[in-house]
């Protein structure tokens, strides 16, 4: 729950898979023994969900939008139009040819004093965060290298499973999750946050444009492939074949002559997401690594370039890392560690929450909104339309 926010919610969806899900996650929250919520919830199903809210809610209102991402971006434009603050689930467009709809969406709202925001939640991640106050410690980092695109300065890797659980509860995928066309690829939707933290981490508080910053190299798709068994397990539908799902990419680019390159996968199931983020420097090179040998729990590594320099990136750890309270630094032999206080460890639920905590403080000072989000979701959906798009044209 939030303060100030009405615990009286409209929900307007069509009658599915979709809506019955949500509303028994909320039920679930309203039930559960420890900090219920108490959401109350007026549910609006049947044809045109959106020319209904528009029509029937107060503008001033804020609209939440999650999932169909091919129509996202009219939804967004209309809410905008219709007066109402937005916050949406990333990706808002799935193509290029829409990044001038962005553009208009971002500029009618300033027009019209109202937010449109985008939820990037790996922004909260304790880890995103230390990861980019120390590539912006010189001390510890250097400077940013530009690299090549053999040997890229920042390379992310994320691994996302099919097979997940919410709340604890396991998560039925619709059908229409796997249609790549309405839901995009791996890049242009989950691939959207890897994007933003190599602009947010590499280039903080600085405006990007993408049509002078960012120059794309290569790209490429390739799928996971689902047994009829497989895909009754994670959809809930029968199947009497394999199904390919083109969910995984590669893209390579250049971000103000920086080689950036990234894998965004997903695979059926495992213990857990997986994911690791490299950024080198002049000094050291920083990593982020969610794997096996980190419990698969993110942990921020420093990797001092050469034995010669161990002693001096060490003793400017400390002063990168304040405002981190508690944070210490480990020695892992040959790479320094750092050990973080569990009160830092809230979970990726817990940052959509600090999302709209952000959103909410942006609506009662809509001019605390940095100058710099704007281009920066532009160049930040630049990439990911425009690398599935390339890796399709490669493909093809």
């Amino acid at each position: 729950m939030y303060a100030g926010v009405s615990p009286r919610v409209a929900v307007y969806a069509p009658l599915g898979l979709d809506l019955t899900e949500h509303l028994t996650r909320v039920a679930r929250f309203n039930i559960r023994a420890a900090e219920p919520t108490a959401w109350e919830l007026d549910i609006h199903t049947g044809g045109d969900s959106l020319g209904r809210m528009l029509a029937e809610q107060k503008p001033g209102s804020v609209v939440v939008l999650s999932g169909r991402n091919d129509a996202k971006i009219e939804r967004i434009q209309r809410s905008v139009a219709g007066g109402f603050h937005v916050l949406a689930d990333k990706p808002w467009i799935l193509k290029s040819e829409d990044l001038p709809r962005v553009e208009a969406a971002l500029d009618d709202a300033d027009a019209r004093g109202v937010i449109a925001y985008d939820i990037m939640t790996e922004r909260y991640e304790i880890t995103s965060m230390l990861h980019r106050a120390l590539v912006n410690t010189p001390g510890v980092f250097g400077t940013l290298e530009t690299g090549s695109a053999e040997k890229p300065a920042i390379y992310m890797d994320s691994m996302h499973r099919l097979l997940k659980t919410v709340a604890g509860v396991p998560m039925m995928r619709p059908v229409e999750f796997f249609d790549i066309l309405a839901q995009g690829e791996a890049l242009n939707d989950v691939g959207t946050h890897l994007v933003d933290l190599a602009q947010w981490i590499a280039f903080p508080d600085m405006a990007l444009d993408y049509r002078t910053d960012i120059q794309m190299l290569a790209a490429r798709r390739w799928p996971t492939t689902l047994s009829a068994e497989q895909w009754e397990r994670v959809t809930g539908a029968k199947r009497d074949r394999p199904f390919d799902y083109y969910g995984n990419n590669f893209v390579s680019y250049t971000l103000r002559g920086v080689h950036v390159a990234m894998d965004v996968r997903w695979d059926l199931e495992g213990v857990s997401d997986t994911y690791v983020a490299s950024f080198q420097g002049t000094k050291s090179r920083i990593d982020v690594r969610q794997g096996e040998a980190e419990n698969f729990r993110p942990e921020v590594y420093v990797v001092p370039n050469s034995p010669e320099l161990v002693e001096e990136v060490f003793a400017a750890l400390r002063g990168g890392l304040d405002g981190f309270a508690g944070v210490d630094v480990e020695d892992a032999g040959g790479e320094f560690r750092l050990a973080i206080p569990e009160m830092y460890r809230v979970g990726h639920e817990a940052h959509f929450a600090e999302v709209t905590r952000q959103f909410f403080a942006y609506l009662a000072d809509p001019k605390s909104l940095p100058a710099w989000e704007k281009p920066n979701m532009v160049a930040k959906y630049y990439v990911s339309t425009k690398g599935v798009e390339m890796a399709g044209l490669q493909q093809g």
